[in-house]
Order: structure tokens, then sequence, then C-alpha cells
């Protein structure tokens, strides 16, 4: 399996396969409580089963090139993840989306891993647009928005019933011209 390193620490970025549903669904039990105050993966991957089809789903997904999922491991402990959860080369446009267990936060695991999934989209596969969609109440996430040069472009009052509770979603974005510093970056 191949790996790119996220730094001196230990950190890679890697591939997940469903083939590796066992090892996923441990990650997700460790993080439950903590993943799930802003995302819902804890309510979809309960056992290997879901976790399998979670990351079938991906598979296809990456086969059918409409998105990606990538792991996020500290010295090759699965500890989170990055995905593209809409990916549309014909158009220009993907949504980034991440997570992590309790564990690994504070490190910039997220922002470095996220930098290269987004780079790569641009760079090798022309994505003009990647859009980073996120709870008003999720803080850390909208810290990754911002240090990766995102923009605030919109809050969806009450757009997104979860559990139960209605939450503010906020879209953040970064156009390829301001990622690569291209002619439209000065005047953004």
């Amino acid at each position: 399996m191949y790996a790119t390193s996220l730094g001196a620490d230990g950190a890679e970025l890697c591939p997940l396969q469903p083939w590796q549903a066992e090892e996923f669904l441990a990650h997700v039990d460790r993080g439950r409580e903590f993943i799930g105050r802003f995302n819902g993966l804890p309510d979809v991957v309960t056992d290997v089963a879901s976790a399998r089809s979670f990351l079938t789903a991906y598979a296809r997904k990456e086969a059918d090139d409409a998105g990606l999922i990538r792991g996020i491991r500290l010295d090759g402990t699965l500890v989170g993840a990055v995905i593209l959860r809409r990916f549309d080369a014909a158009q220009g446009t993907a949504e980034a989306g991440c997570w992590l267990e309790p564990a690994a936060v504070g490190r910039g695991l997220v922002t470095r891993a996220a930098r290269l999934l987004i780079d790569w989209a641009i760079r090798e596969r022309g994505i003009h647009r990647v859009e980073w969609w996120v709870s008003s109440g999720n803080a850390p996430s909208i810290a990754v928005a911002r240090r990766l040069g995102m923009r605030k472009e919109a809050v969806l009052r009450e757009s997104y019933l979860y559990r139960g509770e209605r939450h503010d979603e906020e879209i953040w974005s970064v156009l390829a011209p301001e990622w690569t510093g291209g002619p439209r970056a000065a005047t953004t």
C-alpha cells in the first residue's frame, strides 16, 4: 500500500479500501462520540458490514470519478480521514470534508491532509472550485477552512436537521486561481 507523508511526526495520508472495514470500524468506535458531534458517520458505520458498505461506496465513487476517501494515519494507526464527498470533473467542482478521533486533534493533521487533497484536485484534476460545508457550531472545522485560505460564502440558516436539531451550515470555498496564486488571486 502506498502512503504520502504528512510531515516528520509519522503522519501519513493513504487509501482506505473495503477490505479495511474492521480497522475503519475500530477507528470510528474510538471516536464515535467526538466525531458524531457534527458528523453523521458514527450513525452510519455501526458494525463491520456497514463499515465495509461505507468504504465500498467510496471505492465506487472513486472508480466513477465522483469522490474519494483517504485515511489519516499517525504512527501506522488510522486516526481520521479526508474525503471528496462530491467530485464533478466536468463542472470543475468538488466538496471536501474530514473527521478525526480525539487522540489526533490539535496536531494539524486535517489541515495538512486536506491541503494535499485540494492541491491534487486543483493541480492534477483541474477542479476550479472546492467547497467546505460545515456546521456553524464546528469551530475546529471552520478553523481548518480558514487555514486553507478558503472564504466564507454563505450561511444556510437551520438548513441541516441532525439528530433532531436544526443547524446552520456555512459554505466555505477556494477557487483554483486563489489556490495557485493565478491572476485572480490578487484581486479576490
